[in-house]
């Protein structure tokens, strides 16, 4: 049966190019919308854990895996003296980076599943809201697992399938509910945004394909080599001054209980903490 919206979308183009000006539209979404607030102190909190586990006088080199155009993060960790470098898949992105920090040679060309980074060379790795989109989960925490020096870390950002929400809504696709949907519903989605609906997320040319839990993370981590795991709860110290006395106690049964703890990593299973094991 014909069907005249697809087959005037796609005359005369190849179907695997998906949506007409679909990466027009999302770099100039996408370049709109890089406002972070907050960030100065969102890095403090990351800086603080990263000492815990590696130790301040050996924290001194920190790549960012996918800066964007507006790399804030690298901005700010510059500014506190960290010898710094970026990656950036997307051509425009790194010339919009680039002019922004107003200096060459800190964002790279490259992708999470191959940086252009040297073995060893890093001692803490920052792949924040990349997972999600690569094309193989594993490969990106093999590259980061290969960069990092021995006792380095990556902190990683990403999805939780498991998270709820009173509105049902998620940062990545506008479908009601979307990461508690069968695999199998999820791929349809996947399938219609670049083909049909570029609006299903928000005109990304890569949007979230793969959602974890904090467990799956550990999982794909030892595969690629690493050794321990860390929440950000279990790195959050109970002597914190800024935590009121009714969330010292919470954190302290979530530190103390494996089934509290698992249970709060439901919600807030989507940060994670890599340890490569030190050389003997």
């Amino acid at each position: 049966m014909k069907n005249p919206k697809r087959d005037d979308l796609y005359e005369n183009r190849t179907f695997t190019e998906g949506y007409p000006d679909l990466e027009s539209i999302s770099t100039e979404r996408y370049g709109s919308s890089q406002e972070i607030e907050g960030e100065q102190e969102r890095l403090q909190k990351v800086l603080a854990h990263l000492d815990r586990l590696i130790g301040t006088d050996r924290l001194r080199r920190i790549a960012v895996i996918g800066c964007g155009p507006r790399p804030e993060t690298v901005s700010i960790l510059m500014g506190l003296g960290y010898d710094v470098v970026a990656v950036e898949p997307v051509e425009g992105f790194l010339r919009a980076a680039t002019s922004f920090l107003g200096t060459d040679g800190v964002v790279k060309r490259g992708s999470a599943e191959d940086m252009p980074l040297e073995t060893e060379s890093q001692d803490a790795l920052l792949l924040e809201s990349v997972l999600e989109h690569v094309e193989s989960p594993i490969q990106s925490l093999r590259e980061a697992f290969r960069v990092l020096a021995p006792g380095g870390v990556a902190l990683v950002v990403t999805t939780n399938r498991l998270e709820l929400s009173l509105r049902g809504v998620n940062a990545e696709f506008n479908v009601p509910y979307y990461n508690w949907l069968p695999a199998a519903v999820k791929e349809g989605y996947v399938h219609q945004h670049p083909h049909y609906r570029p609006e299903l997320a928000n005109y990304a040319t890569r949007p979230a394909v793969h959602w974890f839990t904090f467990s799956r993370l550990c999982d794909l981590g030892r595969a690629a080599g690493f050794a321990r795991f860390y929440s950000h709860l279990d790195l959050m110290r109970q002597d914190d001054p800024s935590l009121s006395r009714a969330k010292r106690n919470v954190l302290r049964l979530v530190q103390a209980n494996p089934w509290v703890r698992a249970l709060a990593l439901t919600q807030l299973g989507g940060v994670v903490f890599m340890w490569k094991r030190l050389t003997a």
